[in-house]
C-alpha cells in the first residue's frame, strides 16, 4: 500500500509562490488578457493558470516561469548592463568551480572543547 507523505512548504516559500503568482495576475490583467487567451498562449488549461495565480506549489516551476516571462514579471535582478541571464549564469558557475566537487560527512568528530 502507497501512503502519499504530504509534503510541507516554509511561509516563506508559500509567500513566495502567492507573490509570485499575483505577480503573474497582475500583469496579465494590465494587458487586459483572459484566463484563456492568457493560458493558450503559455500553453496550459485555464484551470492550471488559475492554480499558478493562486501560489499553488504542485505546479511546474517550468510552467510558472514560462508564465511569468510572458507576463513580463521579472524573476531576477538582471543588470541590464551585463547582459541577460548568461553573465549572471557564468558569475555563479565561476563560484562553483572553486568549491568541492563533492560533500562528504567528517568522519572524525571535532574536538572543539578548549
Amino acid at each position: 500500500m502507497n501512503v502519499t507523505k504530504k509534503r510541507t512548504y516554509s511561509h516563506y516559500t508559500r509567500d513566495a509562490a502567492a507573490l509570485l503568482g499575483k505577480s503573474i495576475q497582475l500583469a496579465r490583467k494590465a494587458r487586459r488578457l483572459t484566463t484563456s487567451d492568457f493560458a493558450a498562449r503559455v500553453g496550459i488549461s485555464r484551470v492550471t493558470l488559475q492554480k499558478i495565480e493562486k501560489g499553488d506549489l504542485k505546479c511546474e516551476v517550468g510552467i510558472v516561469f514560462e508564465a511569468a516571462a510572458l507576463a513580463g514579471v521579472p524573476l531576477f535582478h538582471v543588470d541590464p548592463s551585463r547582459g541577460k541571464f548568461a553573465t549572471n549564469l557564468e558569475g555563479v558557475n565561476d563560484k562553483l568551480a572553486l568549491l568541492p566537487k563533492s560533500i562528504r560527512k567528517s568522519k572524525q568528530e571535532i574536538d572543539d572543547d578548549f
